[in-house]
């Protein structure tokens, strides 16, 4: 965790949790295991990725959840930033476009214990029955930012997204005011997979 404080994660509780989930279970490839707890990411089919460590706890800290916050999660992916989200005690519903995925992370975290609502579809589209949410999370790079998800949030809420076609995104992070305006924070480069719309 020393890396991550050196690359300032302040946020005592993230990197508590950071710390409880085990990164190698969320990792198919066994050969890969022995490097699961270095600050890289890996691949986990679906032309997907798990991301690096920082980049979990860069988001999460951006965040600033609270126990009992309901957040919804676009990009479920292996499932680790679902599970980080947990241990933090929140009411996460994750949805995720590709079904092989789907399946796999769903089963996946529950054997682990826990506890997250997962959806497969289009993460463009948001979860509109289960709105409004407290705070909103989009683990891939979108090419704009969805209408939807802003609707989604609740007044007060959060939304962490990076936004860019390209190889590298920036990462904003949406403060929805009382009065329904949106505060834009820019938070610098980073690189995910590209946020797709069509349901695989």
């Amino acid at each position: 965790m020393s890396v991550l404080e050196g690359k300032g994660i302040t946020a005592p509780e993230v990197l508590r949790a950071l710390m409880a989930v085990p990164r190698h279970l969320f990792i198919d490839d066994s050969a890969l295991h022995q490097h699961a707890y270095e600050d890289k990411a890996f691949p986990i089919g679906c032309g997907q990725t798990i991301s690096q460590p920082y980049t979990v706890a860069f988001q999460t800290q951006l965040l600033e959840v609270r126990k009992g916050d309901k957040v919804l999660e676009i990009g479920t992916g292996s499932g680790y930033q679902t599970a980080v989200l947990s241990v933090l005690g929140t009411r996460v519903r994750s949805i995720e476009r590709h079904k092989p995925l789907y399946l796999q992370t769903k089963d996946r975290l529950q054997r682990l214990g826990y506890k997250a609502e997962l959806t497969y579809g289009d993460g463009f589209a948001g979860a509109p029955t289960f709105a409004p949410f407290d705070r909103v999370l989009v683990t891939c790079g979108a090419p704009f930012i969805p209408p939807a998800l802003i609707e989604q949030l609740r007044p007060g809420g959060i939304l962490v997204i990076p936004v860019g076609e390209g190889d590298v995104q920036r990462m904003f992070r949406m403060i929805k005011g009382l009065d329904g305006r949106i505060h834009h924070e820019d938070h610098g480069d980073f690189r995910f997979v590209p946020m797709l719309a069509a349901k695989q």
